[in-house]
């Protein structure tokens, strides 16, 4: 059986392949079409900011019936529920830590460029400022138990993915301790998955047109005099965010997995156009989690690993809640001294948290943060408000390498992870299928669920079937 197969699924796997390929020459060719319409028609480009807004809200109508299909699976299939438990508190660990470094990297940059030297204020602008601070942002207690949904159901109606998180890990466990018994009913979640998945295949054909509504917009809306203006701004977040990506995390991934970062991001090279058009790092949640599964990384630690991180691992907001911080207090003739960086850093740290899932959640975080811990500083979020949208680039980018990067080290440390597998998947061996996005043919038994180890190494068997 195993000789049989490469006489026909490469021709399979080509033809598919080929028509996804012209559906992402059509998002480039839609951006570069976009930006052209909001420097040429500034009017005609902020009116097509529907366009973007539908794509998107369409991915994230997929987001939580994914989110539970893959963890329950991943759980359920896993005798042990010891080891989910040390995937999550190696995982959120990890996430601290990191969050930490992303926000002395800020610091330090900050403090040495002071961007906002000489910048002046209007009354217009400080309006603008306290405009942007959010309602939807919770402190630290409240956003705990904002995690508990009002039914069970609501979890999936309401679009939070830590609500949707909790029900799928009680779920899972739940199927784990029935046993045998639970089999049914994960074929049944398991079928429901390639249905979703499926669906979301259908979806991203309209990733051109979602692609060319948002750059339009923004261009539209922002102008090259917005960009003159900040340049220095933008320069220094998007170089920093450049350093902490491809030194720290791929300095880490090379210690750890030994894997080339510029490989990964090859093979991830889709979801980041995609977050690139759009601007939103949730857009490519799905694809992220059907990729890290089809690389070799456990059903287990992907489906906790990148919902989590989603919430938790937002390296680029850190970096830009850092610089914007000392960009604004520079800006209003306010410079903090580094006694008075620290603390309003570490305190927006955790007003992050709460904003979890807040739409724009990068500025509403930042304007939220600021009126709790430093009121006077609120006035000069106005002044950011213009370019936010092009660093929001950055930020998505940078919070989805973080999240790309540290599932592959939290499948690496939890030994949940197939490195042969791996390497051949990075060197193009066994192709993504971007038709179906899963994996039809490493399932096993009667309804292709994974037999019950319990050791770690059910993904490793499946992929050498």
């Amino acid at each position: 059986m195993a000789a049989s197969t490469p006489d026909t699924a490469p021709a399979a796997t080509a033809v598919k392949r080929d028509r996804t390929h012209y559906l992402y020459i059509a998002v480039i060719a839609a951006v570069a079409l976009g930006i052209a319409v909001g420097l040429i028609w500034p009017d005609l480009g902020v009116e097509l900011k529907p366009l973007g807004t539908g794509f998107v809200n369409l991915i994230k109508m997929m987001i939580s019936p994914i989110i539970f299909c893959t963890i329950v699976l991943g759980i359920g299939s896993v005798r042990k529920a010891a080891k989910v438990g040390a995937v999550g508190g190696i995982a959120l660990g990890y996430f601290l830590v990191m969050s930490l470094v992303a926000l002395a990297i800020g610091l330090v940059v900050g403090n040495v460029l002071h961007p906002g030297d000489g910048l002046h204020l209007t009354d217009a602008l400080k309006q603008t400022g306290h405009d942007q601070v959010s309602s939807d942002a919770l402190p630290p207690v409240d956003f705990v138990l904002s995690i508990i949904p009002v039914t069970f159901v609501s979890a999936f109606t309401e679009g939070q993915v830590l609500q949707t998180l909790l029900v799928a890990l009680l779920a899972g466990f739940a199927l784990q301790a029935m046993g045998e018994a639970g089999r049914p009913v994960l074929r049944g979640v398991e079928h429901l998955q390639r249905l979703v998945f499926r669906i979301l295949a259908m979806v991203m054909w309209a990733a051109p047109i979602g692609a060319f509504g948002a750059i339009a917009a923004v261009v539209g809306s922002a102008g090259v005099d917005a960009l003159k203006s900040l340049a220095v701004l933008m320069l220094g977040f998007y170089v920093t965010c450049f350093l902490f990506v491809f030194i720290v995390l791929a300095a880490l991934l090379r210690v750890v997995s030994g894997l080339n970062i510029l490989s990964l991001f090859k093979y991830l090279g889709r979801e980041f156009l995609l977050i690139l058009s759009t601007s939103s790092s949730e857009s490519a949640l799905p694809r992220l989690i059907a990729k890290m599964e089809h690389l070799g990384v456990s059903k287990a630690v992907v489906g906790i690993t990148v919902p989590t991180g989603y919430s938790f691992n937002l390296d680029g907001t850190m970096i830009y809640m850092t610089m914007a911080s000392l960009y604004i207090a520079d800006a209003l003739g306010t410079p903090m001294s580094i006694g008075e960086q620290i603390p309003l850093l570490l305190f927006l740290l955790l007003a992050s948290k709460g904003a979890a899932g807040v739409s724009g959640a990068g500025l509403a975080t930042l304007a939220g943060g600021l009126q709790s811990h430093k009121p006077a500083l609120v006035d000069g979020v106005g002044l950011i408000v213009g370019i936010d949208r092009f660093m929001s680039e950055a930020r998505a980018l940078t919070n989805f390498a973080g999240n790309s990067v540290a599932t592959v080290l939290v499948g690496t440390w939890t030994k949940e992870i197939d490195k042969d597998r791996v390497r051949q998947v990075l060197a193009g061996e066994l192709p993504f299928d971007e038709t179906t996005l899963l994996d039809e043919d490493r399932a096993t038994g009667s309804a292709g669920l994974p037999e019950q180890h319990g050791d770690g190494d059910t993904e490793k068997e499946l992929a050498k079937a």
